[in-house]
């Protein structure tokens, strides 16, 4: 009678061994790479264009008819 891979009884554990553990590591590789996959992703951008607006008229660089023509045109 032959038993597992023909090497004789008492083998059979550890390619049960290799096997669950090939397996596992698999597995877990597997959910790292979706892990690592999704937090590359670009975030959307919380601030809007009239957030942008008012801290460019806030740092000088435009002048406040600038900002008022901009901020009337994104309104709209």
């Amino acid at each position: 009678m032959m038993h597992g891979f023909g090497w004789g009884p008492g083998f059979e554990w550890i390619f049960m061994i290799l096997f669950w553990g090939l397996a596992i590591i698999g597995i877990a590789a597997i959910a790292r790479w979706f892990l690592e996959r999704r937090s590359w992703r670009p975030q959307p951008c919380e601030r809007t264009a009239l957030d942008i607006l008012q801290e460019r008229y806030a740092r000088g660089e435009i002048d406040r008819e600038e900002y008022e023509q901009k901020r009337h045109n994104l309104q709209l």
